[in-house]
């Protein structure tokens, strides 16, 4: 009886908990329905308004001069449906909603899917929409997407792309999503787009023109043709004319000949926007960060790093010198770079002389480009160097010098032929025994080279991209030649880098944001310099010591010149391509770095030995302009290192490395040290005689040939002795 009493509740309770579930379901269902009916199709003559109101404006740091207003003068040509080309028509259809003109607004399948991909993300972020639905978000909807309002948006998105298919046709449809597309800037709608792009009406463009107008809209900062991203723009475009072809739109003549024209786009109106490479660096930062809806038309306002009167002179001095370079010395294009060391902030970004001559690709930024450096490296390798227990007075021999394992030690040529490496110097001339201190600041190969073998490939390498150099990647695809500018850096890298040694060994990262306000006034984010130590204090000013030493660099640069300051100490490094394909120069006092880069963005080559001809001079131009910015400042001088327990190569000596102290007949007691001197013995050696390269403090190594480089670097030094009358 009781078994029977329990199966009866058994069966009636899950019978009741069921029909209460359906009781709350169709309540939700019914509230659902009631609260979607309310859902209106907004009135279209709102679209402008709404999209001028939230316009995303950049300034500068005084959040005073407006930049770049991403939506001012907003432009914009509605056409007619039928005065579309049908090519532009396909590839839309073809690449956004395959199934556009039959499905219902909404694709299920599609909408499952994104559903499943923001649920596990969290981001609602997910595509999936239809063009239906493209409109009604872009055109009536707020194109905002946050946790807690994305469902709701999401739901209104798919109830009004239903009721907008019933009440036009999908020809308007169209035509709506054509007419409103945001194609970069103040550009609005395809006639637009095409006028602005082509200098065409969107009824005569080419099917190659037709798949770029298609491309832009999905991202069009970051697929701008102006912008730095043409690479994924291409390869969009090319996707667009696959799936034409492969919907049967075009044939494949017509798809292979698309795939080979070649579009040109007209200039970029200049219209409205300063400091122009700048703010499409900080567009690019700002859609990667916050979405290209957010971007277009999030309302933001944006305060950057940015010094616009620095700017300005910049400005004017890269069109000066890049015009007198390129008629002198073949250099038709040149970069500058200013950033405050102390807090990252970009103080001027100039990409090239003009960012709207499309004759030498202006709009390409040069100062996030990859180029070889050239000897500007250097002082990454000597600071490792110093890291290990070297000192600037260590000696090194610049005499010819087989670096290849592979080739004999007596052997100085250099080729890919024979795959032998004998650099020579700048000048063609050898200098013999040589301090860290005179190699660096003269800017001589050889014993660079022989630095960068004392330091470590790795060693450097890792060193560099702690200190900000991002780009050079795995270690063992270098050789030697690293030292010499044999990776690829950029000027905005390289510039911040060289903000370590300005700081005495702190990391402050780039940045051109100071603050990121939404249309309500609300931070979104604000600089916040967190300075991190990534080099020992003691070598930054070892470095600092040697790049702001003119009697040291005087045998290269002359005792006045061009990069020689007189009442200021300001640290330079200039650097030169083997190839003069690329001319660098970068300096720097404790409150400001600035970086400077000449020749052409097609990397043809400029004429010879000109670093010093071509970029110091336009560097030292604009650098007479950005001291007056900035407090006069004396930089902290290394301690020095004078003990006779130091080996005797370390010390600057030499002529032996065996020391004998003995007394001074000839004592002079106002001269420190004096009452002693010290008598070398040993012979004339290589470095690698007399110390082990991974511990030069330690003991001397008891079979120096051990090393694989003794016998090469040996070999020249004892020509050199013997041909110099040295034992």
């Amino acid at each position: 009886m009781l078994r029977m009493k329990k199966g009866f509740l058994a069966k009636h309770g899950l019978r009741n908990i069921f029909i209460f579930i359906l009781s709350c379901g169709a309540l939700f269902l019914g509230i659902l329905f009631i609260w979607v009916s309310t859902f209106k199709i907004p009135s279209l003559d709102t679209v402008e308004e709404r999209k001028l109101s939230q316009s995303t404006k950049i300034y500068d740091s005084t959040g005073k001069i407006l930049l770049y207003d991403v939506y001012q003068n907003t432009k914009r040509t509605p056409i007619a449906f039928d005065q579309i080309s049908q090519y532009i028509k396909d590839a839309t259809v073809s690449i956004e909603d395959k199934t556009f003109y039959t499905n219902s607004g909404i694709r299920p399948t599609a909408i499952i899917r994104a559903i499943l991909v923001d649920l596990t993300t969290l981001n609602f972020s997910q595509g999936g929409s239809t063009i239906t639905q493209q409109v009604v978000k872009n055109s009536l909807l707020t194109g905002d997407k946050s946790l807690f309002g994305g469902p709701e948006r999401k739901i209104k998105e798919l109830v009004l792309s239903l009721k907008l298919t019933k009440v036009i046709s999908k020809d308007q449809i169209l035509s709506m999503y054509l007419n409103e597309n945001a194609y970069g800037g103040t550009l609005y709608g395809i006639e637009e787009a095409s006028q602005s792009f082509f200098g065409k009406p969107s009824s005569d463009v080419t099917i190659a023109e037709a798949a770029y107008l298609t491309a832009i809209p999905q991202a069009p900062t970051h697929y701008s043709p102006y912008g730095t991203h043409l690479n994924e723009l291409e390869a969009r475009k090319n996707l667009i004319l696959k799936e034409m072809y492969d919907d049967g739109k075009i044939t494949k003549e017509q798809y292979d000949s698309a795939l080979a024209e070649k579009v040109a786009f007209l200039p970029k109106s200049n219209t409205g926007i300063k400091a122009p490479h700048f703010v499409m660096f900080v567009k690019d930062y700002l859609e990667n960060k916050y979405g290209s809806d957010v971007l277009e038309q999030g309302g933001l306002k944006v305060t950057t790093t940015l010094n616009y009167d620095l700017e300005v002179k910049a400005e004017a001095v890269a069109k000066q010198y890049a015009t007198t370079n390129e008629q002198n010395f073949n250099g038709s294009n040149d970069a500058f770079v200013a950033i405050d060391p102390k807090t990252g902030g970009i103080l001027t970004m100039v990409g090239s002389r003009d960012y709207f001559d499309t004759a030498i690709d202006g709009n390409f930024n040069v100062t996030t480009a990859h180029r070889q450096p050239g000897s500007t490296f250097k002082p990454f390798v000597y600071s490792e160097a110093f890291l290990k227990g070297y000192t600037p007075e260590t000696v090194v021999f610049d005499v010819p010098t087989q670096f290849a394992a592979n080739c004999p030690f007596d052997d100085f040529t250099s080729g890919s032929e024979n795959n032998c490496y004998s650099p020579g110097n700048y000048d063609n001339q050898f200098r013999g025994p040589m301090t860290l201190r005179n190699a660096l600041a003269q800017s001589i190969n050889v014993p660079s080279v022989k630095v960068l073998y004392l330091a470590g490939i790795k060693d450097s390498i890792n060193l560099a991209e702690s200190m900000g150099i991002q780009s050079l990647g795995d270690a063992n695809q270098y050789g030697l030649t690293l030292v010499l500018g044999g990776g690829e850096v950029s000027l905005l890298d390289m510039t911040s880098a060289y903000g370590v040694f300005a700081t005495e060994g702190m990391r402050v990262p780039y940045t051109s944001i100071l603050k990121v306000e939404d249309k309500n006034g609300k931070v979104l984010e604000q600089m916040n310099p967190q300075p991190y130590q990534v080099l020992d204090a003691e070598v930054t000013r070892k470095i600092t010591d040697i790049l702001s030493d003119n009697v040291a660099r005087t045998p290269l640069y002359g005792a006045n010149s061009v990069i020689y300051f007189g009442d200021r100490q300001v640290a330079v490094k200039t650097g030169t391509t083997n190839d003069y394909k690329d001319a660098w120069i970068v300096g720097y006092t404790p409150s400001i770095v600035v970086g400077t880069w000449a020749g052409n963005n097609d990397n043809t080559p400029m004429a010879k030995k000109v670093s010093g001809l071509i970029v110091a001079p336009m560097w030292r131009a604009f650098m007479d302009e950005v001291l007056q910015t900035v407090p006069v400042e004396i930089f902290n001088p290394p301690q020095k290192e004078d003990s006779y327990d130091i080996k005797p190569v370390l010390r600057g000596k030499w002529q032996g490395g065996i020391s004998n102290i003995v007394q001074n007949p000839n004592y002079d007691p106002n001269i420190p040290y004096d009452s002693v001197q010290e008598i070398l013995s040993g012979g004339v050696h290589s470095i690698l005689y007399w110390l082990n390269k991974d511990d030069p403090r330690g003991l001397a190594p008891t079979n120096p040939a051990d090393d694989p480089q003794f016998d090469h670097w040996e070999y020249g030094v004892r020509l050199w002795a013997q041909q110099n009358g040295y034992p």
